[in-house]
């Protein structure tokens, strides 16, 4: 663990003049664009004046959020692609099963995908602990909109579910097409952007242990051109085990559309919250404890996000996509260790700050174009990431009996760290009969500096690395779709070793084959993977706590099947598998080679079924649904000399919609869902780090839409 987006577009024949033109507008600013004279055929810069505005990639997936069956995913690709032809392995979580599963969080909210695994680090609300093909990607996979939420040291963007659109989960390497990403893959986030249609929701939520909860959800047009959505959130909540989960938001978004052909969405987020500074937790007399106390434990975070999306389409088949967001990190946090005193029976304190700014901006010009019986959707960018974060820590100690009045220690360590990153890519799908492939470069400039104030440990480190990315599929006309793909991926660290070095970038590199199933215009879908996904240079602590140093090599081999299906009479069907076996095969220890990474389950399966009560019954807008997730045992550490046992859980949700009987109560709806049914507060340990897993939870949920 480290803390520390179709409509049609014509097609034109490809010339070396439209490929400089393409050159051109991936690096210009928003306020200009690239149009065509039709009367002079000569090209030349065309002024839009940009006040506000969705992205139109947005708005075509809008429509797929409606069901459990998704059917086009614009992050795999950058593009507005269907996930039956994309090669690669891609799970979309909808709106609709959000709702359906009362998934109050982003673990809830992806555990029931193939290749995800959740819970490694037991109950902890800091962090969206999502693994993906036995890889966290916590730090270097969480992405919000298609750009990267970083951690840099220790703080982090938190993302509430209330907000998103919907979740797309990439499996394996993607840099080519985001940079700095997790060789297992990326978690995107999609935000609610203003919908052309007017939509108003209020909720108000009451759960176990202490979670109250009301949210908002308005938006809609202003007047043909422009159109609004805020969404607002305040929670006074209280977790399993004493651990706070407080939170207030307002999410406002608005998109001007002066046409049919550009849209211009600026959008912004203001959030704070609190919960622990520690979650770590142990099992004393059948009851689980803090490793810290309740009444100094806290960690406290304001974030701010400020982006824009522009997309512009032009008359000769190019589209101009500009995606820009700067935010903002402030975090202050303090804990105490309760189990391992001092020498003078004192208790050991630790204050945490972390201030932490980002600006991210990524250019994309897309080309649509025939050479012979080839068509082919060119897709070339440029982008690039600054990030910097002022870490800071302290430590005291306090006697037992003074935790009410205790002083939260002075900071003492400070250390800067800073990332600047450009990377420009291009890749090409083709389409030609019932082929469709797919390839991709990109070169990647990464300057990173690290150092720690007052101890003179500093480093500056330039990295430039190139990825790849290839596959290949055939669509056969029954909507089968067999398929095999490559890539490589590319993170820069910034972590310093004990010499006061930054580390080496982390590395990884996979081939996968796997087969879809989705014929058009059914409700299902079915699809497999096997693959290999080798990891290099990951940083660890080292054995003071204080530095890092590079892993070395994990292989990671698997098989991943996901189900997916909405039949006529009201049932709809989620399931997933994955197997996977995971080996060190390079470290710096090398006892270790040849042994599996911790926590890290052979296998995982899950089956959610969801029944909606047909229109003819007494019942009539009753929906019953009923989850069960399996993982087998997994090892407590690289050195694998003990084992986390294999646990089941149940999962449940009730729902029932008032205005299906009663249309004056039209909008009116009662959900109640619940997780962990049986109560299973298993023990997870991960490197000498032990947590328990969150207890039952049952939440509440009054809804009215209008």
């Amino acid at each position: 663990m480290t803390f520390l987006f179709t409509h049609p577009r014509a097609r034109y024949r490809l010339t070396s003049s439209t490929m400089l033109i393409g050159l051109a507008a991936v690096i210009s600013l928003p306020s200009l664009v690239v149009a065509q004279d039709a009367e002079k055929k000569a090209t030349q810069l065309e002024t839009i004046t940009v006040t506000a505005g969705g992205n139109g990639q947005a708005q075509t997936i809008s429509e797929d959020n409606d069901t459990v069956v998704p059917t086009r995913s614009v992050s795999a690709l950058k593009t507005d692609t269907p996930l039956v032809e994309t090669p690669r392995s891609v799970s979309v979580v909808t709106s609709k099963e959000i709702e359906d599963r009362g998934a109050t969080d982003m673990i809830q909210a992806t555990r029931y995908t193939s290749g995800v695994t959740t819970g490694a680090f037991g109950f902890d609300p800091r962090f969206d602990q999502i693994y993906i093909r036995g890889i966290e990607t916590t730090t270097s996979g969480d992405f919000r909109d298609g750009l990267r939420q970083p951690i840099m040291t220790y703080g982090s963007f938190t993302t509430e579910v209330y907000t998103l659109d919907r979740i797309e989960i990439l499996k394996g390497p993607v840099s080519v097409m985001y940079g700095a990403a997790s060789a297992a893959g990326i978690v995107n986030r999609i935000s609610k952007m203003p919908l052309e249609q007017d939509h108003h929701e209020v909720e108000l939520q009451y759960g176990t242990i202490g979670r109250k909860q009301a949210a908002f959800d308005f938006g809609g047009p202003i007047n043909d051109d422009i159109f609004y959505r805020v969404v607002g959130l305040v929670r006074d909540g209280e977790g399993s085990y004493d651990i706070t989960d407080d939170r207030y938001l307002l999410q406002p978004s608005l998109t001007w559309k002066p046409d049919d052909s550009t849209t211009f969405t600026i959008y912004g987020l203001a959030q704070r919250g609190e919960t622990a500074a520690s979650a770590w937790s142990f099992l004393s007399d059948g009851n689980v404890e803090l490793y810290t106390d309740p009444d100094y434990n806290s960690q406290k975070t304001e974030q701010y996000q400020l982006g824009y999306q522009l997309e512009h389409e032009f008359d000769n088949g190019l589209t101009f996509r500009q995606n820009a967001r700067a935010g903002d990190v402030d975090l202050k946090a303090h804990y105490l260790n309760r189990v391992f005193v001092n020498p003078d029976n004192t208790w050991p304190t630790t204050a945490v700050t972390d201030s932490m700014r980002t600006y991210q901006i990524d250019n994309q010009l897309e080309a649509k174009f025939d050479t012979g019986a080839i068509s082919h959707t060119l897709l070339t960018g440029l982008d690039y990431t600054w990030v910097t974060s002022d870490f800071a820590m302290g430590s005291g100690s306090i006697l037992p009996g003074a935790v009410t009045d205790a002083r939260i220690p002075t900071l003492a360590s400070f250390t800067r760290s800073d990332l600047n990153q450009t990377g420009i890519y291009a890749q090409d799908q083709m389409e030609f009969g019932n082929w469709r492939a797919v390839g991709g470069l990109r070169y990647d400039w990464a300057h990173q500096e690290s150092a720690v104030r007052g101890s003179g440990s500093a480093d500056a480190k330039d990295d430039g690395v190139l990825s790849g990315q290839a596959g290949l599929l055939y669509l056969f006309d029954s909507g089968v779709a067999p398929y095999a793909s490559y890539g490589t991926s590319f993170v820069p660290s910034t972590a310093l070793s004990a010499d006061g070095t930054v580390l080496n970038p982390t590395k990884g590199r996979q081939i996968e084959a796997g087969v879809k199933y989705q014929p058009e215009g059914k409700n299902y879908s079915l699809s497999g993977a096997v693959y290999r996904l080798v990891e290099t240079g990951k940083p660890q602590y080292d054995r003071s706590f204080l530095f890092s140093e590079n892993s070395g090599e994990n292989t990671y081999t698997g098989v991943e099947v996901e189900g997916r299906t909405e039949f006529g009479n009201g049932v709809s069907l989620i399931a997933a598998y994955t197997y996977a076996d995971a080996e060190i095969t390079g470290n710096n220890d090398k006892s270790l080679i040849g042994n599996a990474p911790s926590t890290v389950p052979h296998h995982v399966a899950s089956l959610w079924v969801n029944y909606l009560m047909s229109d003819d019954t007494a019942l009539t807008g009753l929906s019953i649904g009923g989850g069960i997730r399996a993982v087998s045992e997994s090892y407590k550490s690289d050195a694998n000399t003990a084992k986390n046992p294999g646990a089941v859980y149940f999962d449940a949700s009730l729902a029932y919609d008032f205005g299906a009987k009663s249309p004056e109560l039209k909008g009116l709806s009662l959900a109640i869902s619940a997780s962990n049914l049986a109560d299973r507060r298993e023990q997870v340990c991960t490197d000498g780090y032990c947590y328990i897993g969150q207890s039952r939870t049952v939440i509440g949920s009054l809804k009215y839409k209008w």
